[in-house]
């Protein structure tokens, strides 16, 4: 029971909005006869409208109110702005005209507005700095390139099962592409925030979010043309795998969550185990100091998103047919098979038989080891080619280590189970 009138409260929030947004333009309206018309009392007043018209008139005033309320703001700008072009104050407090009338009926919504629009607003140096100084045009690019594939292509993908043995649904499949593309793109970021301080480990992890077993390949050939970085390149080898189980984690949890809890001792004891062993060389690699430049220039690559959902799609038909075909050894089959390229691949598309009911989630454990345990193999032999003889003895045993640890928490599952 509460002991206030919910219309006090809500227009509490809406004086609230006024001199929190007020507070941060008052700090930048300047001085002298240049200042800006709107301060911490115009904004409070300007909300406070907002509110009031919404509950004497309703929906109908509102809106003459706010009609008023820009008109007048579109006079002083004409009049005290000749020679300043921006409109932020000025849009600042039409929104916040609106946001007084929304906290009449959904305040919490407008009260986080306007604290959205306070942050903005007091971040403007760091934004500016940000994107004049710090991004690049690639970056810029690949920004623009994932919102248009959320924003844009998402809403117009089917969502429905199509293809030969209705093994295919565009919606889930661009889903985990964007999900790929957003892993890549916060593994480049960390590495760009932390520059070069921690090398190879830290290029190693965020590599890893994007392809394990690249990274391993990238890891050997450093370490085979500096071999005093052997350590730091074997910590980066290993902890890739640790950005393997995470992501797989949460591809698993998009596609189907049956299949991650199914799954989830195995993959916290891989991970453990990954993490303990790459552990131990990323001290070794901290002792010692190397010149390696992190390689930067995309956020993540867009052939290798349209080649992963390619992948994906093939092996969604071959799981389907060689279910149709053989039964359930035919995805143990399949996944085995696809495990030697993408370990992702196809863990998702087991996950998705288990999302569309073909199949249980205890039965998508044995084919997503299957896999994993192919794709191990396929990252020993590039560790053993591309590093050389004292690469591979350090990081050959924490890859099996990893896939060990993996088989022994399912089986540990299945028993508790």
């Amino acid at each position: 029971m509460s002991f206030v009138d919910p219309v006090i409260l809500n227009l509490a929030v809406a004086l609230g909005i006024g001199l929190l947004i007020g507070a941060e333009r008052e700090r930048r309206k300047g001085a002298g006869p240049s200042r800006s018309p709107a301060g911490l009392r115009t904004f409070a007043v300007t909300s406070l409208a907002g509110a009031i018209s919404f509950l004497v008139g309703g929906q109908m005033l509102f809106a003459i109110a706010t009609a008023g309320a820009i008109a007048l703001i579109a006079v002083a700008y004409w009049r005290g702005h000749g020679d300043d072009p921006g409109l932020t104050t000025e849009i600042a407090l039409t929104a916040t005209v609106l946001l007084g009338g929304l906290a009449m009926q959904r305040p919490a919504l407008a009260g986080g507005i306007g604290v959205v629009i306070a942050v903005l607003l007091a971040a403007k140096s760091r934004l500016h700095q940000f994107v004049g100084n710090i991004l690049t045009e690639a970056e810029l690019q690949d920004a623009l390139i994932f919102a248009a594939a959320t924003l844009v292509v998402l809403p117009l993908v089917p969502d429905r099962p199509s293809g030969p043995y209705g093994a295919l649904n565009p919606h889930s499949i661009w889903i985990v592409v964007i999900l790929i593309m957003a892993i890549s793109a916060v593994g480049y970021v960390v590495v760009r925030m932390m520059g070069a301080r921690f090398g190879l480990p830290i290029a190693g992890l965020a590599s890893g979010f994007i392809s394990s077993t690249a990274t391993i390949a990238a890891m050997g050939a450093r370490a085979a043309k500096a071999k005093e970085v052997i350590a730091a390149a074997a910590s980066g080898a290993i902890l890739s795998t640790i950005a393997t189980i995470i992501q797989m984690a949460l591809v698993l949890a998009v596609t189907s969550m049956a299949t991650l809890l199914s799954l989830a001792v195995s993959l916290i004891c891989a991970g453990m185990a990954a993490t303990v062993y790459g552990a131990a060389f990323t001290v070794l690699a901290l002792r010692q100091r190397t010149d390696a430049e992190l390689q930067g220039g995309r956020a993540f690559s867009l052939w290798t998103a349209f080649v992963f959902a390619l992948t994906l799609s093939i092996i969604l038909v071959a799981c389907a047919a060689l279910q149709d075909r053989f039964g359930e050894n035919g995805i143990i089959i399949a996944a085995a098979i696809a495990g030697f390229a993408d370990t992702h691949s196809a863990a998702v598309s087991v996950a998705s038989l288990v999302a569309s009911g073909k199949i249980t989630g205890s039965d998508a454990i044995l084919p997503i080891l299957a896999g994993l345990s192919t794709n191990t193999i396929s990252k020993i032999v590039l560790a053993a080619t591309s590093g050389g003889l004292s690469f591979a003895l350090r990081v050959v045993p924490g890859l099996i280590l990893v896939a060990l640890a993996a088989w022994t928490g399912a089986f540990y599952g299945l028993i508790v189970g």
